[in-house]
């Protein structure tokens, strides 16, 4: 809980930050960036987040990876990270500041679960539809799931659409038991 806390407030500083500079974009690109840079150099992680280790050392890793990289405010928000031994929070930062960014921006975030891959039409006339039910744009996060048979459960926020065959079946057994 405490984590997630802190993680609200720096992610907020950086939002904040990069809303001033109109960047948030970019600051949003360079911390997944960073996150995943992190994220595939396991070592590096944990060479960052080991209380036993300099505080200088993990500096100087992170000069190495990111300077010139990143963009100054990122690079030192990740020196600021370190000093205040919280780098081990980037990923939660990450998407803390990409909720907030989405937000900003008007952007919604639909998990769209199909049985099969989505065809880029299929996603482009689901992207559409949404939007016009939305109002705001929409990025889609896709998902498969077999047992869906067929047709498609979209979430967005706390709401849930299922169009899907199993959804049906289900609905379907369940008034036919209701009604015995």
């Amino acid at each position: 809980m405490l984590n997630i806390q802190l993680a609200r407030k720096y992610a907020r500083a950086i939002f904040e930050l990069a809303q001033e500079e109109n960047r948030l974009v970019e600051y949003g690109d360079e911390l997944a960036a960073v996150r995943q840079g992190l994220d595939s150099v396991p070592v590096a992680s944990a060479f960052l987040t080991n209380p036993q280790v300099e505080t200088q050392a993990k500096k100087d890793l992170i000069k190495k990876l990111f300077e010139g990289e990143v963009s100054d405010d990122v690079y030192h928000f990740l020196l600021l990270l370190v000093d205040k031994r919280r780098i081990g929070l980037i990923d939660a930062i990450d998407d803390l500041f990409r909720s907030l960014s989405y937000e900003a921006r008007g952007i919604v975030v639909a998990d769209v679960t199909t049985a099969a891959p989505a065809t880029a039409a299929q996603q482009e006339k689901i992207t559409q539809k949404l939007t016009q039910v939305t109002g705001k744009t929409v990025k889609l996060r896709l998902h498969e799931d077999k047992s869906l048979i067929g047709g498609v459960v979209v979430k967005i926020g706390d709401k849930r659409v299922d169009g899907s065959v199993a959804g049906r079946l289900a609905t379907l057994r369940k008034e036919l038991l209701t009604d015995k």
